[in-house]
């Protein structure tokens, strides 16, 4: 009796992963299209800074179109330097407004090139996306994204896989309407100003590149817990071979393990049942498991009793 309570108790412990926090993985992928038809005459040193940001919440802006740049992004625009913009996202990520600091060269050093955050881990309190690298050479001309939001509040959850055609802006701190640095400085500050196709620049109205957000995987969202605790079975212990499991619209699927661990019935969710009877008649009577998945894969697990 103690053998089986142990094994039995492991196995609600390997099952059970309910408490899981509310994260997503994604890889996130530059890719430009920088060419001389549609930009003008490319520099033979044609090149991209180190692609850089942060994922943070709303009480935080690192860069906005229409703003004045900060000295961080002035000097990525300008530089091609991380430095500052560096401390700028620490200062954030320590008043608890950011979550990380995202870094990552281009290969190969080229006007066509790409840079791609591998496996980037977002929290559902950071879901904003910040991103910058300069156009080199160049006075102070970027491509950007400023608070992309990778949740989806329509439809609470994680956004799927996307792409942002991406243009080039210049950051108002530099003159110049040519591939060149070392210009003087913005007297007036300018602002940060999309300037694809814009008069005296060598860009059309095309594009520069692609941004692409690929979904990898989620935990669970406080959200999905609630709706899935609110699975109740019964009769529970059963007597008569025949089990309900209500409110099972929150569900995908249900598996039943023993209290050796192993899977003895997988039952696949039709999603319009909001209570799904299931048959168990086939079961010896005793302890099992049933593992319960939710529809964006939260887990939980409940203890059925066959009698």
């Amino acid at each position: 009796m103690k053998k089986t309570t142990l094994i039995l108790f492991i196995t609600i412990l390997f099952l059970n992963n309910s408490l899981a926090q509310s994260t997503a993985t994604y890889d996130i992928n530059f890719t430009s299209v920088w060419n001389s038809n549609d930009h003008g005459t490319l520099p033979s040193n044609a090149h991209w800074s180190d692609l850089v940001g942060a994922n943070h919440n709303n009480n935080v802006t690192f860069l906005e179109m229409g703003g004045t740049a900060t000295t961080g992004i002035e000097n990525v625009a300008e530089l091609g330097s991380n430095t500052v913009f560096n401390s700028e996202v620490q200062t954030a990520i320590n008043a608890g407004n950011a979550e990380q600091w995202l870094s990552q060269s281009f290969s190969p050093f080229a006007a066509i090139s790409s840079a791609t955050l591998s496996n980037i881990v977002v929290s559902e309190d950071y879901p904003l996306l910040t991103l910058v690298s300069m156009i080199a050479p160049s006075p102070d001309w970027i491509i950007a994204v400023n608070g992309l939001n990778l949740w989806d509040t329509n439809m609470n959850k994680w956004k799927e896989t996307f792409t942002v055609d991406l243009f080039p802006y210049d950051a108002g701190t530099e003159e110049g309407f040519g591939y060149s640095g070392n210009n003087a400085a913005t007297n007036p500050r300018g602002v940060i100003t999309n300037i694809a196709g814009a008069s005296g620049y060598p860009f059309n109205s095309e594009k520069i590149g692609t941004l692409t957000i690929t979904f990898k995987s989620t935990t669970l969202s406080t959200d999905d817990i609630e709706s899935i605790n609110e699975v109740k079975v019964f009769p529970n212990p059963s007597n008569t071979g025949i089990i309900t499991v209500s409110n099972s619209n929150f569900l995908k699927q249900i598996e039943i393990y023993d209290v050796l661990g192993k899977r003895v019935k997988q039952i696949l969710i039709n999603p319009s049942n909001n209570d799904q009877p299931i048959d168990v008649s086939n079961l010896r009577k005793g302890v099992y498991i049933l593992r319960l998945t939710g529809e964006s894969e939260s887990i939980t697990t409940k203890k059925l009793i066959l009698n």
